[in-house]
């Protein structure tokens, strides 16, 4: 049998096929495979693009939940730390103003559409929504974690803020809400917590709030949804206790899908186009983050403008600081920052109203922009404060030229709308040469700067000098050495005779508080009493010199006793209370203690006084009006208040001896309060010539040093006993 064999030229074409068919299904499979890999490839960045972007939607539009409830928190900062916010509320006659300035203030406002003043129990002294009064409860208007919210605020201890904002569901919808103490600007508390207010402020996302975010964030069909029907990228929008009470939710752009839509028929024909493809992707990848990137960085701009003057906010103050500063490292200049604080925005705002002041704000920042130009940082800091800073190689020149236009521009009158506003400006100056000065240091500078233009008699400036601090540095030690001092019982309390002036007798004294601080001796009353009045220690202090005197004169039963009361201890609500308390406690008859007070606060605070004095008479204590003839002196409020002793002002007594015109009108002083029934002690007496004239003149009552200096309670009581010995 014979065997048949190929030929080798019929192998090396099988071969040769074998190969081009192996190698056409490599390469077949190749491109398969490449084409598989580069789709998939294609699905997963476009699938990565569209989580991209719908994570920055997610995160821009919780700046943008953030921002709608920080702006909230900061028109509740301008509300509730508010010195007259502070004064009417807790006035029981203020409630009318309460209404124009919180109340009348929801009416299409951008800032907030309800207000409700609360007291310490929670219950409502005034609830408004829309400009109108409300009919609902805070119990039945929102959800439970309205209580969580308004405790954290009562709570709140006084290393931290007493304000909260969170959001809350309402019965009309989603709200943002902030709670906030009422107290003053500078953050002092004047009252005790069961006769605190609190503001709550309510601002709805509504629809057109929710349009408005949509369009500055660049977030298409942003809209509101319930929390049932939420997707697992929505953004939940939760209250005070954490609860989700609703969500937004937009629609995803997909930029991945439409950009492989664009290019997946070119991959699909030819696989050549993958490169092109990836070109493609690669520029428009690019063109995503770029826009990404711009956008982020337009929300974190947006974030540094205050709301209602267009200009940077604090925040973006010190980012700004931050930029010049390292900016002048770089290049050898200076940065200069201007603090100005305006001279009689609280008046506006107490004669015409929030709305008015607002207005008087806009008007202030347009003027500062076109006087300033763009070659400056121009930020409003709080609510009638501003900051200019910029980088400079001449600030000498520059700060005299400069002060002095802004102090020109402030010294026209603004008209707004029909009303015209008089305010001026206090400016202080500090310079960080070639950035070697923080900016946060260089603030501070600035604002002690401001506060000593205040001082030397405001519409002025002054540059920040490094005695500054050792001023600053002084009285922040003497406030701590007082606190101590009080607390540990060490201020001293001496007494001065007043006498009859028909038999010269001791009939009463005066408590006078004295400070012997450890270190420096002794310290002037004007000084210690005016630190307490301004840090708000003088409640306690005064309590303490009350307690003091009261245990003194219970040694003395022929000798009432007079005892000086500060303004600042007169506003306190429960100031009556405390005083009742103390003589409770001590077993001290009401009708021996006069309390002297001067005119200056019965002036300012005519109902608010009447009825302070009307609560302390009610205890038995008696009411005397100090200095007289030192100030207004009007015969109006002398009958108004039915003061039970006057005491004329040494200013007065001390001419008298000279004769003409000062007997004159001492005489005709005592003619007065004898026509009122008011009976009249004569201070400053240090001659006999003053005394004869002074008891001819009609006085019953006389004290000065003539008769005795202030001296410690024994010396008092050695008095007390050779007075009942001549007696006898």
């Amino acid at each position: 049998m014979r065997v048949l064999s190929s030929s080798p030229k019929q192998t090396s074409a099988a071969l040769r096929r074998s190969l081009v068919r192996s190698l056409l299904v490599i390469f077949a499979a190749v491109m398969v495979i490449v084409t598989s890999m580069v789709l998939a490839a294609l699905n997963r960045v476009g699938e990565h693009a569209n989580r991209l972007d719908d994570d920055r939607s997610r995160e821009t539009t919780i700046g943008a939940l953030q921002t709608f409830r920080g702006h909230l928190g900061a028109t509740l900062n301008d509300y509730a730390a508010w010195d007259d916010a502070n004064r009417f509320i807790y006035d029981p006659e203020g409630m009318g103003w309460v209404i124009s300035n919180f109340g009348e203030m929801t009416v299409n406002s951008n800032l907030f559409d309800a207000a409700v003043l609360l007291d310490a129990n929670g219950r409502a002294l005034m609830t408004y929504e829309n400009g109108v009064p409300a009919n609902w409860t805070t119990r039945s208007y929102f959800d439970t974690s309205f209580e969580a919210l308004f405790k954290k605020v009562r709570d709140a201890t006084p290393e931290t803020t007493p304000e909260a904002n969170a959001f809350i569901r309402t019965e009309r919808g989603i709200a943002a809400i902030a709670i906030g103490l009422v107290r003053q600007k500078s953050g002092h508390v004047d009252h005790e917590a069961p006769a605190r207010r609190y503001v709550v402020l309510l601002r709805h996302l509504r629809e057109n709030d929710i349009r408005s975010m949509a369009g500055t964030y660049v977030v298409d069909g942003l809209r509101l949804v319930d929390v049932a029907t939420k997707q697992s990228q929505d953004v939940e929008i939760r209250d005070a206790n954490g609860q989700p009470v609703g969500a937004l939710t937009w629609t995803s752009r997909l930029p991945g899908s439409a950009s492989l839509a664009q290019v997946q028929p070119l991959v699909v024909g030819a696989i050549a186009m993958v490169a092109i493809y990836f070109i493609l992707l690669f520029v428009s990848g690019s063109r995503l983050l770029r826009q990404i990137k711009a956008e982020e960085a337009a929300a974190v701009e947006l974030s540094r403008i205050d709301a209602l003057s267009g200009l940077s906010n604090r925040f973006g103050l010190f980012a700004n600081l931050r930029q010049l500063v390292s900016r002048a490292e770089k290049d050898g200049d200076d940065v200069l920052l201007l603090y100005l604080d305006l001279d009689g925005f609280k008046e506006v705002n107490d004669a015409y109203g929030h709305g008015t002041g607002d207005n008087l704000i806009r008007g202030v920042s347009a003027g500062l922009s076109a006087l300033i130009g763009k070659e400056a940082t121009i930020a409003r800091v709080g609510g009638d404060e501003f900051a200019i800073a910029m980088n400079t190689r001449s600030h000498a020149v520059i700060v005299p030229e400069l002060c002095e236009r802004i102090l020109g521009f402030f010294g026209a009158p603004f008209a707004i709308g029909e009303r015209v506003a008089v305010v001026g400006c206090s400016i202080g100056i500090a310079v960080s040469a070639r950035g070697t000065v923080s900016g946060e240091e260089l603030l501070r500078r600035a604002d002690m700067a401001m506060y000593r233009s205040k001082e030397a008699g405001r519409g002025r400036w002054t540059a920040y000098a490094p005695d500054m601090d050792a001023a600053r540095e002084e009285r922040n030690q003497l406030e701590i050495d007082l606190k101590q001092a009080i607390e540990n019982s060490e201020i001293g309390v001496v007494y001065q005779p007043v006498v009859d002036a028909r038999y010269g007798r001791m009939v009463s004294v005066e408590a006078l508080a004295r400070w012997n601080r450890p270190g420096h001796g002794p310290v002037s009353p004007e000084i210690f009493i005016g630190v307490a009045e301004q840090t708000g220690m003088i409640d306690q202090l005064g309590l303490s010199v009350l307690r003091t005197a009261c245990r003194a004169v219970r040694q003395w039963p022929d000798l009432r006793l007079a005892v000086n009361i500060s303004p600042g201890q007169f506003r306190d609500p429960a100031f009556a209370d405390h005083v009742a308390a103390t003589f409770g406690d001590l077993g001290v008859d009401p009708d021996r203690i006069t309390l002297e007070m001067t005119e200056s606060y019965f002036i300012r605070n005519p109902a608010r006084a009447l009825a302070a004095i009307d609560s302390l008479k009610a205890i038995g204590v008696k009411i005397a009006l100090d200095d007289f003839g030192s100030g207004f002196s009007s015969v109006g409020y002398l009958r108004q208040f039915g003061f039970d002793r006057m005491k004329i002002d040494q200013s007065l007594v001390a001419t008298v001896a000279e004769g003409g015109s000062a007997v004159d009108l001492l005489q005709a002083t005592v003619a007065l309060a004898r026509a009122l029934d008011i009976p009249v002690t004569a201070e400053g007496v240090e001659t006999e010539d003053q005394a004869k004239i002074l008891r001819l003149s009609g006085c019953d009552e006389l004290q000065g040093y003539f008769f005795g200096r202030p001296m410690p309670a024994d010396a008092i009581g050695r008095m007390v006993m050779e007075q009942r010995d001549v007696r006898l």
